[in-house]
């Protein structure tokens, strides 16, 4: 059941691009499960961004990395689907983005 549910063994069906945010002390999703998936999908030449948030778990609960979250989320759409922000926003790296 495990490795039916797991997404690391599903890498195959993936073909859109995503972004990952990952608390550094998560224990339900540790980050080396994230960073596996990250790599996967660089691997397969899919846009991908990894974001670890220091002192977070599964669900972030301080304001300012929600607030980097959203905004990176944003930023990552930007890119993505190649539309300008109306505001300044700290990049994140995207691999394998055409540019």
């Amino acid at each position: 059941m495990y490795r039916a549910r797991s997404p690391i063994h599903h890498t195959d069906q993936l073909s859109c691009p995503v972004i990952f945010f990952q608390g550094d002390e998560d224990k339900i999703v540790p980050p080396n499960q994230a960073e596996m998936m990250v790599e996967a999908l660089k691997a397969k030449g899919i846009p991908v961004a990894y974001v670890l948030f220091e002192g977070e778990q599964h669900g972030f609960r301080k304001a300012e990395n929600i607030k980097r979250s959203l905004d990176t989320e944003l930023y990552f759409y930007s890119r993505v689907f190649g539309f300008e922000l109306a505001d300044t926003v700290e990049p994140v790296e995207i691999a394998n983005l055409p540019q």
